[in-house]
C-alpha cells in the first residue's frame, strides 16, 4: 500500500478563549458578516462560536482554534490536536 505524507502548509487561526477570540482578522470579520447558510460563515452564541463548513454546522468551544485552510475555508480545532499538527512560523 503506498504512503503518503501531508503537503507542509501555512495557515492561518486563531484561539477562542474566555468567549473571546484571540485576534480578529479579516477573514473573521468577513465571516461573522455572513449569513448562517453561507459557507464560511460564523456566529457566537453564548460561549461558543458556530461555524457553517461544508460538513456542516461545526462548534468552537473555549480553548478550540478557529483556522482558515489553504482554500478560504474555516473550521475548528480541538487545542490537543491543534498543538500536535501546527506549530507557530
Amino acid at each position: 500500500m503506498a504512503k503518503f505524507r501531508k503537503k507542509p502548509v501555512v495557515i492561518e487561526a486563531v484561539q477562542w478563549l474566555n468567549g473571546q477570540i484571540s485576534e480578529t482578522p479579516e477573514w473573521i470579520g468577513k465571516a461573522l458578516g455572513k449569513n448562517m447558510d453561507e459557507e464560511g460563515a460564523m456566529i457566537r452564541i453564548g460561549n461558543e462560536v458556530r461555524i457553517a463548513t461544508l460538513e456542516g454546522e461545526m462548534t468552537a468551544s473555549d480553548g478550540d482554534w478557529l483556522i482558515q485552510g489553504v482554500s478560504g475555508e474555516i473550521y475548528p480545532c480541538k487545542p490537543d490536536i491543534f498543538a500536535k499538527t501546527h506549530e507557530e512560523v
